[in-house]
């Protein structure tokens, strides 16, 4: 699996539509302030066929510490959660399974855990923490943004 920068999607749109790299460079950062922006104001963004964000709440709860085992309240705070629209779920479930980690994309069921080989897997998406599940958004980054 391989990293794609902004960069090289920069890249690969300019010599596409043979445009200066700089002024798609500029349209695509003010594209993604935009997203920014919208989601800190709490807003649910709709790309038809490519999929959602949205911003959900995740509630506060108690954690522990693990070095000294003390348990520490955590606040609630914002989240973005990204669902996949129809056309980006059918090229992922076209896709070859793609491998992750150290272990080859083998999943390693917790110790102890019944060995089910007859259960059917689904492909995971990953996206990077641009686009992940959750990323934080708060109201003073998007502040700042504007």
């Amino acid at each position: 699996m391989k990293t794609i920068t902004k960069k090289l999607l920069i890249d690969r749109i300019a010599d596409t539509k043979g445009l200066r790299r700089v002024d798609v460079k500029d349209v695509v950062q003010e594209f993604l302030d935009q997203l920014v922006i919208e989601l800190g104001d709490g807003n649910r963004l709709e790309f038809r066929d490519f999929g959602v964000f949205e911003v959900k709440q995740r509630a506060a709860r108690m954690a522990q510490n693990p070095k000294t085992l003390e348990r520490v309240p955590v606040p609630a705070k914002n989240t973005v959660k990204f669902k996949p629209g129809r056309k980006m779920r059918e090229s992922l479930e076209a896709a070859p399974l793609v491998e992750t980690g150290s272990n080859n994309g083998a999943v390693t069921p917790p110790a102890g855990a019944r060995d089910d080989t007859r259960r059917e897997t689904k492909p995971e998406i990953h996206m990077g923490p641009a686009v992940a599940g959750t990323i934080g958004v708060n109201a003073e980054a998007s502040a700042v943004s504007r």
